[in-house]
Protein backbone atom coordinates (compact mmCIF):
# COMPACT_ATOMS: atom_id res chain seq x y z
CA UNK A 1 0.00 0.00 0.00
CA UNK A 2 1.53 3.39 -0.99
CA UNK A 3 2.31 5.88 1.75
CA UNK A 4 0.59 9.25 1.93
CA UNK A 5 3.82 10.82 0.62
CA UNK A 6 3.49 9.29 -2.86
CA UNK A 7 0.97 9.30 -5.69
CA UNK A 8 0.52 5.90 -7.37
CA UNK A 9 1.57 6.57 -10.93
CA UNK A 10 2.48 4.71 -14.08
CA UNK A 11 5.00 6.26 -16.51
CA UNK A 12 2.90 4.92 -19.40
CA UNK A 13 -0.06 7.12 -18.39
CA UNK A 14 1.86 10.38 -17.90
CA UNK A 15 1.47 11.98 -21.33
CA UNK A 16 -0.92 14.97 -21.17
CA UNK A 17 -1.53 14.48 -17.44
CA UNK A 18 -2.14 17.65 -15.39
CA UNK A 19 -0.13 18.63 -12.30
CA UNK A 20 -0.15 21.35 -9.65
CA UNK A 21 3.11 22.36 -7.99
CA UNK A 22 2.74 22.53 -4.19
CA UNK A 23 5.13 25.51 -4.22
CA UNK A 24 5.12 27.84 -7.23
CA UNK A 25 7.90 27.36 -9.77
CA UNK A 26 8.78 30.71 -11.40
CA UNK A 27 5.32 31.97 -10.33
CA UNK A 28 3.65 29.01 -12.07
CA UNK A 29 1.57 26.33 -10.35
CA UNK A 30 -0.19 24.45 -13.16
CA UNK A 31 1.68 22.15 -15.52
CA UNK A 32 1.00 19.63 -18.26
CA UNK A 33 3.19 16.64 -19.18
CA UNK A 34 3.90 17.31 -22.87
CA UNK A 35 6.52 14.64 -23.51
CA UNK A 36 7.68 11.37 -22.01
CA UNK A 37 11.39 11.02 -22.73
CA UNK A 38 12.00 7.55 -24.13
CA UNK A 39 15.34 6.02 -23.14
CA UNK A 40 18.05 4.67 -25.41
CA UNK A 41 17.95 1.70 -25.73
CA UNK A 42 14.13 1.33 -25.60
CA UNK A 43 14.46 -1.65 -23.26
CA UNK A 44 15.47 0.72 -20.43
CA UNK A 45 12.91 2.31 -18.09
CA UNK A 46 11.42 5.76 -18.64
CA UNK A 47 13.15 8.26 -16.35
CA UNK A 48 12.20 11.80 -17.44
CA UNK A 49 9.26 13.86 -18.65
CA UNK A 50 8.90 17.39 -19.98
CA UNK A 51 6.47 19.62 -18.13
CA UNK A 52 5.00 22.75 -19.70
CA UNK A 53 3.68 25.60 -17.56
CA UNK A 54 0.09 26.29 -18.60
CA UNK A 55 0.34 30.09 -18.76
CA UNK A 56 3.94 30.86 -19.64
CA UNK A 57 4.50 27.75 -21.84
CA UNK A 58 7.95 27.40 -20.24
CA UNK A 59 9.19 23.81 -20.50
CA UNK A 60 11.28 21.96 -17.94
CA UNK A 61 12.71 18.45 -17.75
CA UNK A 62 12.15 16.50 -14.52
CA UNK A 63 12.47 12.92 -13.31
CA UNK A 64 8.98 11.44 -13.63
CA UNK A 65 9.25 9.88 -10.17
CA UNK A 66 9.38 13.39 -8.68
CA UNK A 67 5.68 13.61 -9.55
CA UNK A 68 4.96 10.86 -7.01
CA UNK A 69 6.16 13.12 -4.16
CA UNK A 70 3.05 14.78 -2.69
CA UNK A 71 5.24 17.36 -0.97
CA UNK A 72 6.16 18.67 -4.45
CA UNK A 73 3.27 17.79 -6.79
CA UNK A 74 -0.49 17.21 -6.71
CA UNK A 75 -2.09 15.34 -9.59
CA UNK A 76 -4.66 17.45 -11.41
CA UNK A 77 -5.12 21.21 -11.29
CA UNK A 78 -6.02 22.47 -7.83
Amino acid sequence: MPSNKTNPLSPKKLLLSKWTAVKSIDKQKHFLVIKVILPEPPSEKIEHVELEAVFSKKVQLIAWRDLTNTELWIQGWK
